[in-house]
């Protein structure tokens, strides 16, 4: 059965990945009981002070289904996560899965507008929340969410452990509690074998990062998402010898496609935290003896800057990449020269296409190319305007189809229309090239592109050639409007603490690396935070809004 609202893939392609083997009908709640089955005695859970083997970890998540079913969650049913790197969360996403229902994922930034939204497309049936994460009080957004007539059912709360034994707000329901109320000896040992999805059917629905209005919802099924795990666990060359670091949000495609869903299929060890904070990250990678883990540019650029890194025994760190964004090739150096391990260059993207290097590569193709494909089975092309193919070392759009890869954005007809091909390929949105020997080269956003006088000018490409400047912290560059080239470069900058910059150093530092005119900024703008998307990324349609009123206020441009 097709969840109304999803497109399906052709049964043609359905009979095709199965007959290669490329899908193999697991669910990802029978992923986790087969590594349970294997790997019973091993530690598979680190979060806070909770330390659980997969055992247990298989235990707590088929009481958790239990506790949904005893509730009146049922299969295909809508579930918005919108919880924080806690076990809780780990709990929930697998107990859903085990009875066909439906995680939304939902990151703990998101205010009363995106739940309220989320609420009314997806028709959810339950929502679980925190009381409290961080600065973030959610009894607000909670009280007013439940006095709409959405079809929310179920407000479930997290008692966190700074909450405990308070009263929780009327009209809801504590999630600790439901799940210390079940009794799984009531019920037969194979009981939740007769919830277990079709591999066929929708495994969850992920927010893209879409800067205009609110974000997409992307449908994958239990079959594609799997291929995915599966290739990137592969091309990672990930072990049970593994322990995961995840320090960004549980409910970005991020964290769940490339460690929590790889490392629990190989037998390896996760560990969670809640903060983002260098330190804490560092504190975790020593204490815990990590041996890979994949963070935001951001995270990875304070980290291999901090005054304190030498205070740090990193030494079990085997492999560190970076996602989300694209990393200057200065960053990727600093990697090797101070924290000493594997780099990998990681590209992707919530509708499934991954293109990662690998660890035998040279230090050249990691610093400027993103690798290959992870699944060899997923066709990757770059095509021109007007669709045709486009050979080796020449720009265009990256597009994508295959067995890791969606079908079709949830209850969206004419966004779906716009980001597919005629023969099925997923348009990215990316520019790329492939080099001679198919390495995949993302070199900017088809919407970042700035049209300076007809002279197409990378956003991407000036931004990697500013970061290196000693006292930038963040740039993104972006169009500004002008009356007779069409398009200027406007750069955002953010600098590091207690640091001045000006225009002219930044002039002088790009003529000094031999910068062509073409990338030189025309204007600088200093901001002490860049404004955010709703997953997380920079805003950069703001960015434009923001230097468009400016030039209007200065007469520059007329409104």
């Amino acid at each position: 059965m097709t969840l109304p609202g999803t497109i399906p893939f052709p049964e043609e392609f359905v009979e095709r990945y199965y007959k290669n083997h490329w899908w193999l009908g697991i669910t990802l709640g029978e992923m986790l009981d087969r590594s349970a089955d294997l790997y019973f005695y091993k530690e598979a859970l680190v979060a806070g002070s909770v330390r659980l083997t997969y055992r247990e970890l298989q235990e707590k998540v088929n009481r958790t289904a239990l506790a949904f079913l005893e509730l009146g969650i049922e299969k295909f049913d809508r579930v918005l996560l919108q919880i924080p790197n806690w076990p809780e969360f780990v709990f929930a996403y697998y107990g859903l899965h085990k009875i066909g229902a439906i995680p939304v994922m939902c990151i703990p930034r998101f205010s009363q507008r995106e739940i309220e939204y989320f609420c009314e497309i997806t028709e959810a049936k339950a929502w679980i929340v925190p009381l409290r994460f961080e600065k973030i009080d959610y009894q607000p957004i909670i009280s007013a969410i439940k006095s709409h007539p959405y079809s929310l059912k179920y407000i479930l709360v997290i008692d966190s452990s700074q909450e405990k034994g308070k009263s929780i707000p009327e009209g809801t329901i504590s999630f600790n509690k439901i799940l210390a109320e079940v009794d799984p000896s009531k019920y037969p040992e194979d009981y939740l074998e007769s919830f277990k999805p079709d591999p066929n059917e929708i495994c969850h629905l992920m927010p893209t990062g879409g800067t205009t209005g609110f974000p997409k919802l992307v449908p994958r099924t239990h079959n594609d998402f799997y291929c995915n795990i599966e290739y990137r666990a592969k091309a990672w060359q990930r072990s049970p010898h593994d322990i995961t670091l995840i320090a960004t949000p549980l409910t970005h495609n991020m964290a769940i496609e490339v460690s929590l869903n790889p490392t629990l299929l190989t037998g390896g060890k996760v560990v969670i935290i809640p903060s983002t904070h260098p330190k804490d990250i560092l504190e975790t990678i020593e204490r815990e003896r990590i041996t890979t883990t994949i963070l935001a540019v951001a995270q990875v650029q304070q980290i291999v800057d901090s005054p304190e890194l030498d205070q740090y025994d990193l030494s079990s760190l085997h492999v560190i990449a970076t996602g989300g964004s694209s990393i200057p090739p200065e960053t990727i150096k600093k990697i090797y020269k101070k924290l000493k391990c594997k780099f990998y260059n990681v590209y992707g993207s919530s509708e499934g296409p991954c293109s990662q290097t690998r660890l035998e590569d040279p230090e050249e193709i990691v610093l400027h190319t993103v690798g290959w494909p992870i699944c060899p089975y997923d066709e990757f092309k770059v095509i021109d305007s007007h669709g045709n193919l486009l050979p080796p070392e020449t720009e265009g759009e990256l597009v994508a189809r295959g067995p890791c890869i969606f079908r079709g954005y949830y209850k969206s007809e004419e966004e779906n229309r716009e980001a597919f091909t005629p023969d099925g390929f997923y348009r990215t949105g990316d520019i790329a090239k492939f080099d001679r020997e198919g390495h995949l080269i993302i070199t900017g956003r088809k919407k970042e592109i700035i049209i300076r006088g007809g002279e197409n000018i990378s956003a991407k490409e000036v931004e990697n050639l500013m970061i290196g400047h000693p006292k930038i912290e963040q740039v993104a560059v972006v169009p500004m409007p002008d009356p007779i080239l069409g398009e200027r470069i406007c750069a955002f900058i953010k600098p590091r603490t207690e640091e001045t910059i000006t225009f002219e150093e930044i002039i002088s530092f790009l003529k000094d690396k031999k910068t062509s005119v073409i990338y030189l900024p025309e204007r600088i703008e200093i901001l002490n935070e860049f404004p955010l998307t709703n997953v997380g990324k920079v805003d950069k349609k703001r960015l434009k809004q923001i230097i468009t009123e400016k030039l209007i206020q200065e007469g520059k441009i007329k409104p």
